[in-house]
Parts: structure tokens; sequence; C-alpha cells
């Protein structure tokens, strides 16, 4: 069955066939050729793969993410950045980093933190007189922090797959996604000030507190959804739908720059990226069945005790195989199917799975700004305008950066875990 099931993969991956198709083709192939399991196997596994309460978050943060685009919330946001930290030389480029901060406490999406803040920023650094590739490449590398810090996407999956606590693996992704920021603001004033950059940023910047006034409703939004759900006010669904709510509220009321009219067309848009993520989901879901039936778990798992001698090599063996995935397949796809295989290995080597899932995520965040087929590559290429080769020189160093950040992530828990373990005491 495995090979079977490996082979299809690989070959309708070979000639481009979308993802969920793939997956999906794949296993029927290995049901139909190389198991006794009927047919009617496929639609009751990917039924209970979407069949979870915590996966409802899913569509209510995409949708979130997008009443925000257009409401008016991105937009206030990166003027408050700006009248922080605009006034110093790489002050435009540390607002982008600053800004897809925040955004991605709000949405849980990177893809939706690219456009959104790109098409603010990416225009705005290059007036300033920023080289398009280094502004499209600042802005691809900052909006991977909307699947790390949370609310994020891809953490949801991870614990949907793996049985984990939602609650705390949000709690986990802090911590990392902070020190991913700060490493990316020291980056950008350090290539900044090296290059002669961002001499002349705080032309235009608005005053902090006429910017805090303005963006005050906007500030309470992550402070709403995170707050609540560390403090144990609602569950991370139940914050989703809040964050939604809230969302609507603030542009359509306070901001006025959505109106009833407006709504169609926001939920189609959230419906189409959903029902993509909802697909792949149910098709993983089916895949991971027929891998857990197999027992390539258990074969991994013998491998690896045998192939590495400690968690230190593990990890570092995850990190490379994780990167090179990461460039060639969809982060929820690796997830949905690479998860159920690899935490069962690394909890015996005595690794967190809370601590594991964090390490998975930002690794496979870092395949979004990699060639060929990062995502916030291309979204940021299509923001500013250019050819996606004109971001790959660029990209050297926000990528190196990262993968500084990835180490220590790695290889002291207490990045990820210490505020669950600090909240628990």
């Amino acid at each position: 069955m495995n090979l079977v099931l490996s082979l299809s993969l690989v070959a309708l991956f070979a000639v481009s066939v979308p993802v969920a198709v793939s997956i999906t083709l794949a296993s029927i192939f290995s049901i139909t050729f190389a198991s006794p399991l009927p047919l009617l196997v496929v639609p009751q596994k990917m039924f209970t793969g979407l069949d979870s309460f915590p996966l409802m978050a899913v569509p209510f943060f995409i949708l979130a993410g997008v009443i925000m685009t257009h409401g008016g919330i991105s937009q206030r946001l990166v003027a408050f950045a700006r009248s922080l930290v605009g006034g110093i030389q790489g002050g435009l480029a540390s607002s982008c980093v600053l800004t897809c901060m925040v955004f991605a406490a709000i949405s849980g999406s990177s893809v939706a933190t690219t456009f959104a803040i790109g098409a603010i920023l990416i225009p705005a650094m290059v007036k300033q007189g920023y080289p398009v590739g280094m502004a499209g490449a600042i802005q691809a590398a900052s909006a991977e922090l909307g699947v790390i810090i949370p609310p994020s996407v891809p953490l949801i999956l991870y614990a949907v797959s793996t049985e984990t606590s939602v609650t705390q693996l949000f709690i986990a992704g802090l911590g990392p996604g902070l020190l991913v920021a700060t490493c990316l603001v020291v980056m950008v004033q350090i290539w900044c000030r090296l290059r002669g950059y961002g001499r002349e940023d705080g032309m235009g910047r608005k005053p902090i507190l006429k910017a805090i006034g303005e963006a005050f409703w906007a500030l309470l939004m992550p402070i709403i959804i995170i707050g609540g759900i560390y403090g144990g006010i609602f569950t991370p669904t139940e914050a989703a739908a809040v964050s939604v709510v809230y969302a609507l509220v603030i542009s359509i009321l306070v901001y006025r720059q959505l109106s009833i009219r407006d709504l169609p067309e926001l939920f189609r848009k959230a419906a189409v990226s959903s029902g993509v993520i909802m697909l792949i989901i149910s098709a993983a879901s089916l895949f991971s069945f027929l891998i857990s039936l197999s027992g390539l778990p258990a074969t991994v798992g013998s491998w690896a005790e045998a192939s590495f001698s400690s968690p230190i090599t593990f990890l570092l063996g995850i990190n490379v195989l994780l990167l090179i995935v990461g460039m060639f397949v969809e982060t929820s796809a690796a997830i949905l199917i690479l998860a159920p295989i690899l935490t069962p290995v690394a909890m015996s080597f005595g690794i967190d799975p809370v601590h594991f899932g964090v390490v998975i995520v930002v690794n496979l965040a870092l395949g979004m700004i990699t060639p060929p087929l990062g995502v916030n590559l291309f979204a940021a290429a299509a923001v500013a305008e250019i050819p996606v080769q004109r971001l790959f020189l660029p990209l050297l160093v926000p990528i190196a950066v990262v993968l500084m950040a990835l180490a220590l992530i790695t290889y002291i828990p207490a990045v990820s875990l210490g505020l669950s373990q600090l909240i628990g005491n």
C-alpha cells in the first residue's frame, strides 16, 4: 500500500495536479489496487476529517482577514507602526515587520498579511528609495509571522491532525513569533544602515498620539482575541467567530469603509479560500488514515530510533527534511501528511508535542518564502509588480536570519514552552 500511495502522490505532484486532488486520487488508487478496503471509506474519512470543532476556526479567521483588508483596519495598523519607528533610519522597513506582527495576531494567514500590508508598504518603501526587490523581500519575510504568531491556521491544523491542544499551541507560538519578529527588525536596521536606505523614512508619518487614536479600535482587536484565548474566556474557535463580528462592527460602524452591499463579495472571497483549505484537510485526513493503517508511522519510528542517537540529531534531521518539503509542498498539506507520522517519533525521543508543532510550523513558514513554490514569494511579487526572480537574491538575508531564529526555537524549548509553563504555574 505504501508504495502505491507514495508513487501515485509523487507522480500526480510531478504533473502539477492540485494538492487536494493529488492526495485524494493517490488514496483512491491505493485503496483500489493495494487494499481490501471498499471505496466507501473515501467519503467516510473525508467527512470525518472535517467533522471537528477546532477546524471551524479556519474559515472564521480567513473571513476576519478579508474584512480587515478591505475595512480600513490594515491601513490604520500601518500608520500606527510608522508612528512608532518611522522616524529612524530604516523605520519604514521596521514598521513593515511590526505591522505584519500585529496583523498576524488577528488574521492567522501569511498570504492575507502579504496582500493587506504589502499593498500599502511596498509602494511606500519604493517611494522612499528602497530597491523594489528589497521591499518585496522584507514584506514576504515579515508576512510569514502570519502562520507563527497565534491565531495561526497551520497551528490549528497541527493540533487537529495530532490531537494536541490548540490553546497550548497558541500560547507556545507567541514566544517564537516575537523572536522571529525581533530578529527581522534587527536585520532590517542593520541592512538599511549598511546600504544607506531609509534615511527619509520619517516623512509623512503621523504623530504617535494621533496614530494611536485612529488605530485604537484596530489595536484592541488582537488584545481581545489573544487575551480571550489566554485568559480562558473563549476557545480558539469561539475567538475566531468573535474576530469576525468585531471586524465587521469596526469596519462598518466605526471606520465606515465597508457597507452591507460589500459583504457578499467579501464572503465569496473568504468562502473560496476556506474551501481550498478544507478540501486539502479532508483529503489529507483520508491519506493519514491509510498511512496509519499501513504501519508507516511505526516503520518511520523504528528507522528514526536506529538512525538518530539523540533528540539533537533527530531535530536536525527533521529541520533539513522540512526545509526541503516546504520548498515543494503547500504548508497545510505538509502538516496534515507529515505531522501524524513525525509527532509520535518525536515523542519517543522525549520531545514535547507542543514544542515539536511549533518547530514544524516555523520550518514550513520558511517554505513560504523559498522558491520554487513559496506562496508569499509570489504574493509579494504580485503586489510589487515585478518578476518573482527579482526577489530571490534579496531574500537570502531574511532566510538566513529566520534560520538562526529557527535554531534557537528548535534547541531552546523554553522559547516555545516558557509562557505556557509560566501560565500553568
